[in-house]
């Protein structure tokens, strides 16, 4: 069991580790042969869980909401799409997104990484004059960076829409007052600072799954414990970021 400075030391080496990470995620920015089959399969790969998290997010939050809004006032389930609206686009589809990716893409980064350190791959790159910086995690990190709101984007769709089918299925709205009523108090400095936050969830989860992988112990235990610690530690950097920029954003608002 590590102790307390153990646990502090990780952590200064994951931050530095960070920085690196980004750097190489910058650079490897104009070379798409690098990051674009990896950013395909995260989307890819993650859609089906997407839909069905968006799906499951709007129908549950209508069912919930209308009930309680019902029994406040006569008026109030007009106000239903404002009510799912902002649960959706400020917090529940950006965190949403950014769990699924930690859950998927945080494994594969740490068993791919973790292998390829076991079958001594990445010091054969290093005798080839080829940085698994640059080469492995660079590229991996923007994959994620950028993968993540185009997942919020999916959540967030799937999620208004299932919201409204209900809603017309109960004959409660027709298109045009469902639009109105869903934007009636959002505004664009609330929605875009919380879109933005997947940037960031892609960012630490990226970062984070392929540190995972490349400290993972020699064996195939090590492979399989660099997996299953990726997901944690990408979940819960997910929801600490989240509180974070949360705090920050009301903080600068």
């Amino acid at each position: 069991m590590s102790s307390p400075l153990d646990s502090l030391a990780r952590v200064g080496r994951l931050a530095a580790f960070g920085a690196r990470a980004t750097a190489a995620a910058l650079l490897a920015l104009p070379r798409p042969n690098l990051w674009v089959r990896p950013f395909y399969g995260m989307v890819v790969g993650a859609l089906p869980m997407a839909g069905v998290a968006g799906l499951a997010i709007g129908v549950v939050i209508w069912l919930h909401t209308r009930d309680v809004l019902a029994r406040a006032a006569p008026g109030a389930v007009e106000y239903l799409p404002t009510f799912l609206a902002a649960a959706v686009l400020l917090e529940l589809a950006p965190v949403g997104a950014g769990l699924i990716v930690a859950a998927r893409t945080g494994a594969s980064l740490g068993a791919e990484l973790a292998s390829m350190k076991v079958g001594e791959q990445l010091d054969a790159l290093r005798l080839l004059g080829v940085s698994p910086l640059a080469r492995l995690v660079g590229p991996r990190v923007l994959a994620a960076v950028l993968a993540v709101p185009v997942l919020h984007v999916l959540i967030a769709t799937v999620a208004m829409g299932s919201g409204f089918v209900a809603e017309t299925v109960a004959g409660q709205t027709t298109p045009l007052r469902y639009e109105t009523a869903a934007v009636r108090e959002l505004y664009v400095a609330d929605v875009v600072p919380a879109a933005l936050k997947t940037l960031a969830f892609g960012l630490v989860v990226g970062v984070a799954g392929c540190f995972v992988g490349l400290s993972a112990r020699e064996g195939s235990e090590g492979v399989g414990r660099a997996a299953t610690d990726a997901v944690v530690v990408c979940s819960l950097l997910v929801l600490a970021t989240d509180v974070f920029l949360v705090g920050a954003i009301k903080a600068l608002g």
